[in-house]
């Protein structure tokens, strides 16, 4: 009864440390925020904040390898979508985010549930005048290794021949 007790107590006390962030920054707590609440604001079509978010120099790299925007090029081609009230929707599943050493500058990475199946981004974001501001966001989809090969041939590319 006692180990059941102690597995119990284990198993709660990480619940609590994991849903209160306990031990987490206070700086990766607000940007969690931000982030999570920049996706929702995409699958909310809430297009004043989502852009707003982005820095007036940010670029977004999208999964396809022509797709290098500035923000303004991203507005462009996403007003249609918010414009219909429905963007797109990534939710987080988890993320790292880690600073520079005056805490001015933060990068992350985070894999998403999204509508394309499980993806990785990564981010900068810089602090100005006490404000984060995403300066580049890059969103990729993720190839399990063992469809690697399927992959390749289907987007057109040749496997790299390995010497031994």
């Amino acid at each position: 009864m006692k180990i059941k007790t102690k597995v119990l107590l284990v198993f709660l006390s990480l619940f609590f440390v994991h849903s209160s962030g306990f031990g987490q920054d206070k700086e990766v707590k607000i940007i969690n925020r931000l982030m999570n609440n920049w996706h929702k604001a995409a699958a909310d079509a809430n297009a004043n904040e989502f852009f707003d978010f982005m820095d007036d120099d940010c670029i977004y790299i999208g999964t396809d390898a022509s797709e290098r925007w500035t923000k303004q090029e991203v507005v462009q081609f996403a007003k249609a979508y918010f414009d219909k009230g429905k963007a797109w929707s990534f939710e987080p599943i988890e993320r790292q985010v880690y600073f520079s050493g005056n805490k001015k500058t933060a990068w992350f990475n985070e894999t998403l549930n999204t509508w394309m199946g499980l993806c990785r981004s990564s981010g900068v974001l810089e602090k100005r005048k006490g404000a984060w501001k995403l300066k580049q966001y890059h969103l990729s989809v993720t190839v399990p290794n063992a469809k690697i090969q399927e992959f390749i041939r289907l987007v057109g590319t040749e496997a790299p021949q390995h010497n031994e």
